[in-house]
């Protein structure tokens, strides 16, 4: 079984496939090709949310908050002004190197990232998670996938998503599109 058939099996995509996206767009407006792992998700699941707390970034998203071009190019900003007073982490003090967010913590101003290494092939990008309003950052040696498996799983090595495991604690695991959060938020 793969991570994604696991994935599929433990949080149900929606009903709806979401739509097709053109992965050779996509990738040369970011500059760089992405993980296969990253492309199965989006296209088995879209822009969206896990349990309530780990947001999906997808390209071209109608949802600011999950466009993947959109985060990306926030993030960029707000990562330079940052690193103007504050140190990168470890991996991102290799020339080249720099990270790309694919997925964001509900709440938190947490984002995920890849870190993207000159050279490395982007399936064997890795994550770092930074808690966004501190400089905590957590490195997991794992794709995208592998991570939000781990995370909803409650297997992952981390010191977050405590929302998820102390307040949520799920039994069954629940992924809401875009819209339908915005549905759903604008009837309460």
């Amino acid at each position: 079984m793969t991570a994604v058939d696991a994935l599929v099996r433990l949080c149900p995509p929606p009903a709806e496939p979401p739509p097709p996206v053109d992965w050779a767009q996509v990738e040369s407006t970011l500059g760089t090709a992405l993980p296969a792992d990253y492309k199965k998700l989006v296209e088995t699941y879209g822009d969206g949310v896990f349990d309530e707390t780990i947001w999906l970034l997808v390209p071209g998203s109608t949802h600011d908050d999950c466009d993947l071009y959109a985060q990306a190019a926030e993030r960029e900003e707000i990562l330079a002004e940052l690193w103007e007073f504050e140190d990168k982490p470890d991996g991102l003090l290799e020339e080249g190197a720099r990270v790309l967010p694919w997925g964001s913590e509900e709440g938190t101003g947490a984002f995920l990232y890849w870190l993207v290494r000159p050279g490395q092939h982007p399936d064997d990008w890795t994550v770092l998670y930074n808690e966004g309003r501190g400089p905590l950052w957590e490195g997991h040696a794992m794709g995208c996938l592998d991570t939000l498996l781990a995370v909803l799983t409650g297997t992952a090595e981390t010191e977050h998503f405590g929302y998820l495991y102390e307040v949520l604690k799920p039994t069954e695991h629940r992924f809401v599109t875009a819209a339908q959060t915005r549905a759903e938020a604008a009837q309460a």
